[in-house]
């Protein structure tokens, strides 16, 4: 026997209903303006149009399928040939609002050898086009009955909702040979329940609200497939973008003269790697102001020991963050950050890894891992590199919280670039392009060759240290092996 996932549609592979589509193309083509009882398609055109909104907004409701069921009535006459050729045009138009994360999640499953199965309460008329469209190996839906080539205006068989709809996953799996308690199911739908019930893997996509308390009680996978998995969503949006107004420096760091240059040249849209120096713990402060003055959301990596807080740990995750464990070797970090790039996101990154510590952190030639280079080499992304001064005088490493006195108030900046231009070629090569288009960023004192005060050493080491700060210097980062 063999696995399946089975994917619902609307507000799950995509993020509305694709109902308005089909009708558009169908309307295009000049099918339904010529329906047999124009009272009747006024009916179902007006329900449509007022009944989208409140889909796309919370979901199916028993009220929102009635019109979806009586839609076949007005199908009276209609060609099947002429119907799937509109559908065809819609399926191509449907295809190409695949949420970013759902294609990723389709090819997981293409390469696990699982059966891909859409199952919709749509007719399949609409359906099996774009069930077509995606390579889909199977197609699960309501259909029409038609005569000599034309649709009656009647249902062959029963509506594909609700508990039908998961009986008749259950017909087509026993088709197959398709063990379903090994199988996986994505749906947004409290009324596809059962559906889920039937799976080993149900997984709530984008859930209505009674299927994200359901899916809190028996312990489902809650995932949002337009953002990174674990990426928390609050009435459709992201905590980050819930916060955003309020990510202000008068507001956040008012004890801080925060300024920012070329904030403009990060990409208003699509993937792209955001790299920066590491100088202080204040950085990821900086970074996230900087990051939402442009409007973006952030993926950003992260050590273990914050990700292992209680509480902040989850939060982190919640707000898109990847756990990095620096001792462990694993590239599983990169991989989350590759995945989040190739969803279109936006990922940020130091790659130093660490702050520096004793001499290296005055060394005028910054020293990069390779991680960034090979995130670039992976997905061609642009990569945008950002220069960060002054943080270390708001939180030095060697104390435990900032410096939040108003009166003295250091200067801080962060400076954007022009993407880095890399070869993809030699991770060290281009590491070394990385590190030096964000140097470049630097005010002159960067480059400043000076010896170091004993108190100054002692200000890039943790709290409590008490070792020889000059033994430090060639300590990490900049070593990869």
């Amino acid at each position: 026997m063999t696995t399946a996932a089975i994917f619902d549609l609307d507000r799950t592979l995509i993020a509305a209903s694709t109902t308005p589509i089909f009708m558009r193309h169908l309307s295009e083509a000049g099918i339904s303006s010529s329906m047999s009882n124009p009272v009747l398609e006024s009916v179902v055109g007006a329900a449509t149009k007022t009944l989208k909104t409140v889909f796309d907004t919370v979901g199916e409701s028993r009220l929102l399928m009635q019109p979806a069921k009586l839609a076949v009535r007005a199908a009276v006459g209609w060609s099947v040939a002429d119907v799937e050729t509109a559908s065809q045009g819609a399926a191509a138009e449907i295809a190409k609002q695949i949420l970013p994360f759902a294609k990723l999640l389709i090819e997981d499953h293409r390469r696990a050898g699982d059966l891909l199965v859409l199952a919709s309460t749509s007719p399949l008329a609409f359906t099996e086009p774009l069930a077509h469209a995606l390579g889909f190996d199977g197609v699960i839906g309501t259909a029409w009955k038609h005569e000599d080539n034309s649709y009656t205006g009647e249902i062959d068989g029963v509506f594909v909702w609700g508990p039908d709809k998961a009986h008749a996953v259950e017909e087509w799996a026993a088709e197959h040979d398709v063990r379903l308690d090994r199988s996986s199911a994505y749906s947004d739908s409290y009324f596809d329940a059962a559906l889920l019930d039937l799976v080993g893997k149900p997984v709530a996509v984008n859930p209505d609200a009674r299927l994200a308390a359901l899916a809190t009680i028996k312990g489902w996978p809650i995932r949002h497939l337009d953002k990174s998995e674990g990426v928390i969503k609050v009435g459709g949006r992201e905590l980050q973008e819930w916060s955003r107004p309020l990510m202000r420096p008068e507001l956040v760091a008012p004890y801080a003269d925060i300024v920012f240059q070329g904030d403009d040249k990060i990409p208003a849209e699509g993937p792209a790697l955001v790299v920066f120096n590491h100088r202080s713990y204040f950085d990821p402060t900086v970074m996230g102001l900087l990051i939402a003055r442009a409007g973006r959301n952030i993926r950003g990596l992260g050590k273990k020991e914050v990700f292992d807080v209680p509480i902040i740990g989850r939060l982190l995750q919640g707000l898109g963050g990847v756990r990095v464990e620096r001792a462990s070797g694993s590239d599983a970090p990169l991989r989350a950050a590759q995945r989040a790039l190739e969803g279109g996101e936006l990922v940020m990154l130091a790659p130093q890894g660490t702050i520096p510590r004793g001499p290296a952190f005055f060394e005028p030639e910054l020293q990069g891992r390779w991680g960034a280079a090979k995130l670039a080499a992976e997905t061609h992304v642009p990569v945008i590199p950002v220069a960060l001064w002054g943080t270390e005088d708001v939180w030095p490493r060697n104390q435990r919280l900032p410096n939040m006195n108003p009166l003295t108030r250091p200067v801080v900046t962060a400076v954007v670039g022009d993407p880095v231009e890399l070869k993809y070629r030699s991770p060290n090569a281009d590491t070394k392009r990385i590190m030096s288009a964000i140097s470049a960023l630097l005010p002159p004192a960067a480059s400043e060759v000076r010896e170091p005060t004993t108190e100054e050493l002692m200000r890039t080491f943790p709290p409590g240290y008490s070792g020889d700060p000059y033994a430090e210097a060639t300590r990490r980062p900049g070593t990869d092996t």
